[in-house]
């Protein structure tokens, strides 16, 4: 029986996404975003990811969805390791183009790691279309020339066995397009989605009594994974610099991540601990976010952090670091401040400015157009025409 014909004539497809691990971040959000809210007429769902991520439960919950968890699908470069998650990946696919049928086989692929394996797998095990999501590049400012050539060198390879390419942001097209990854119409611009009216409800109220904050008392916070990308150290010494000048206010970070001690031993030697709160991860991220008077994010690069945009829609003005997507975002002089990345004295200046009355900004100046720009649901909408119109182009019945 075709695709055509299955399910009341409907085409249809299988499509596996591949994604490194499911910790706490956007890339993962958008990737579960994804494959929960696909059309079930039209598309059976398969998600293969790391084992051991703190959204791997999540991904159980989904209905209807075939979660695969690997051993061997890590993070760090490890080549034994990755040899066995190809392998893996491989036979995965293989079953997958089997169980499908007549049905096209779509493999999406999400994050630098299972970009370059998931890629090499959908090739060997015979997919119908191949995506990548580009949520930042494996490649960055501040490496090695020897590393940026060599994850350059392996994002051209890759870009042979893929059909088209996901941006979240302008900036990450512009580099993919600098380092000669893929021609321009190659990559197609869909925002990372997330669930807008959570944010547009944050109660400022609520959020400062989760923190115990009076609400005369500024709070500076961050939503972030503590790892070097999102440069943790620098959210404290700006901190202490900001504390200089304004002795009352107070500091929160949402998260956790490999380097959560070492920030915290850091608020600890400045003296700082009583105006800190590590709170790890918490699902009132919107009231919090209402409750900052400040967002500071001290990222040294980026794909397009959702963070940026969900503390405007709260209503929170930013400070971050011009990296990527975030510039395309944040407008200096209006709704938040920019500086460059590892700059404390210019960060420290941003929210010292916005504290003090300085800076008056208007957070919420573009928060329509930001509620239509990071829909959900139309961000999964998008994902589907582009399966479509590539099925539609490989000449499957249906897809037209």
């Amino acid at each position: 029986m075709s695709g055509t014909e299955n399910r009341g004539g409907t085409a249809r497809a299988r499509v596996v996404h591949v994604i490194t691990m499911l910790e706490w971040g956007g890339a993962q959000e958008n990737t579960l975003c994804s494959v929960e809210h696909l059309d079930p007429g039209r598309y059976d769902r398969v998600l293969v990811a790391g084992k051991g991520g703190m959204l791997d439960g999540r991904a159980r919950r989904i209905p209807d969805l075939r979660v695969i968890l690997l051993d061997d699908l890590v993070r760090e470069v490890r080549p034994a390791r990755d040899a066995k998650a190809f392998l893996a990946l491989r036979s995965i696919l293989r079953e997958e183009k089997r169980v499908a049928g007549e049905d096209p086989l779509v493999v999406h692929t999400h994050s630098s790691k299972a970009g370059i394996l998931g890629r090499a797998a959908a090739r060997a095990a015979g997919a119908d279309a191949v995506v990548h999501s580009i949520h930042g590049f494996g490649f960055h400012d501040g490496q090695s020339m020897p590393t940026h050539a060599l994850y350059v060198g392996l994002e051209r390879m890759a870009s042979n066995w893929t059909d088209a390419f996901v941006a979240v942001s302008e900036e990450n097209i512009r580099a993919g397009v600098q380092e000669g990854i893929f021609h321009r119409e190659r990559c197609r611009l869909i925002r990372s989605g997330f669930d807008t009216a959570r944010f547009l409800a944050g109660s400022r109220a609520e959020g400062r009594k989760i923190l115990g904050i009076p609400d005369g008392i500024p709070v500076v916070g961050t939503v972030a994974v503590f790892k070097p990308q999102k440069a943790p150290l620098d959210f404290v010494e700006t901190a202490r610099r900001v504390t200089a000048e304004i002795p009352d206010s107070r500091f929160v970070m949402v998260g956790d991540g490999e380097m959560r001690e070492e920030a915290e031993r850091a608020v600890a030697r400045e003296g700082m601990s009583g105006r800190f709160s590590f709170l790890g991860w918490r699902s009132e991220v919107p009231d919090l976010m209402a409750a900052f008077d400040v967002f500071l994010l001290t990222s040294r690069w980026e794909g397009l952090p959702k963070v940026v945009p969900q503390a405007l829609i709260a209503g929170c003005p930013v400070v971050a670091t011009a990296v990527d997507g975030t510039r395309e975002i944040v407008d200096p002089g209006v709704d938040g401040v920019l500086a460059p990345p590892g700059d404390i004295d210019a960060l420290a200046r941003g929210v010292a400015d916005i504290l003090t009355g300085r800076l008056p900004l208007n957070a919420a100046r573009k928060r329509e157009r930001l509620v239509r720009e990071f829909d959900q649901d139309e961000m999964v909408r998008a994902q589907e025409r582009l399966y479509a119109e590539l099925l539609a182009g490989k000449g499957f019945p249906g897809w037209s």
